[in-house]
């Protein structure tokens, strides 16, 4: 079966989510491919309102499965806090959310590094969210991130975290005058990480693959807006990854052919979050 994306075609709040979950109803997969946890999607069901900023609005229905692609930086705190928030509000996530072993991590010097950048700035902020996305994006493209599988071997992890966080306090401590990250706060927080979300993380890219394969309906779930995107939004003041159709295919791993309907979601009144036109 084709795959189906849903996507701003503003600058965000549209209201995707609403639009997700009632196409959530007909499908067997919900998967988000970019951003972060700087986007959020609003739910209104029987058991409540929800607001999920990483976990796919498909959480809500009990038959699909949710991924979250490799286009997805994921903080792991915020995904744990989501997960159990979601848990005790009686959904069940058991066995339904799986981030792929290739999505970067929001990690906290990011969070602290974009807060620096912004300030930095002065009167001519970007705007940032200031949960350390760009950052995280900035990282990956410069080859020293640090992504979901590595949690599942610390050993391996910890002595090349352990370089990174010598340069990024370097930033940190002499470009912006602050104060350096704890290299032991980090690994102790890796090793938390290694316990709790190693069920999370599969490879998400096979099992999307192989439900398209298996004539399973996929539902794309765009974050943001097609005007935030890096490329071709209102640049400089856009967000970090691609909330374009090009991003879905990228971010989770699938040939553009699988993508045969697309919705734009607008609004009545075209407002955007943060500065910029």
């Amino acid at each position: 079966m084709p795959a189906y994306a849903v996507l701003g075609a503003q600058w965000g709040d549209e209201g995707k989510g609403k639009i997700v979950d009632v196409l959530a109803r007909d499908m067997d997969i919900v998967a988000r491919f970019s951003g972060g946890n700087n986007a959020g999607h609003t739910v209104v069901n029987d058991k409540g309102k929800f607001s999920v900023h990483l976990v796919p609005c498909g959480i809500f229905w009990p038959h699909t499965m949710n991924l979250i692609g490799n286009g997805v930086v994921v903080d792991p705190d915020v995904l744990l806090d989501e997960i159990d928030s979601l848990s005790g509000d009686g959904i069940d996530v058991a066995g339904r959310i799986i981030v792929s072993e290739r999505a970067h991590l929001v990690m906290p010097y990011h969070v602290v590094l974009d807060d620096m950048a912004e300030r930095a700035r002065g009167d001519n902020p970007i705007g940032t969210t200031g949960k350390g996305i760009g950052p995280a994006y900035s990282d990956k493209a410069a080859r020293t991130g640090v992504r979901a599988a590595d949690l599942l071997d610390i050993e391996a992890l910890l002595p090349r975290l352990d370089a990174i966080l010598s340069h990024t306090n370097a930033i940190i401590t002499k470009v912006y005058g602050g104060q350096a990250v704890s290299h032991e706060e980090i690994f102790e927080k890796c090793r938390d990480w290694n316990a709790r979300l190693a069920q999370y993380i599969g490879p998400v890219e096979k099992i999307a693959n192989q439900a398209l394969a298996a004539n399973q309906h996929v539902l794309l779930e765009g974050a943001q807006g097609v005007l935030l995107d890096l490329d071709h939004g209102t640049y400089p003041f856009v967000t970090s990854s691609n909330p374009t159709i090009g991003g879905a295919s990228v971010g989770m791993g699938i040939s553009p052919r699988h993508i045969t309907q697309i919705t734009g979601v607008f609004k009545a009144y075209s407002t955007r979050v943060g500065t910029g036109p």
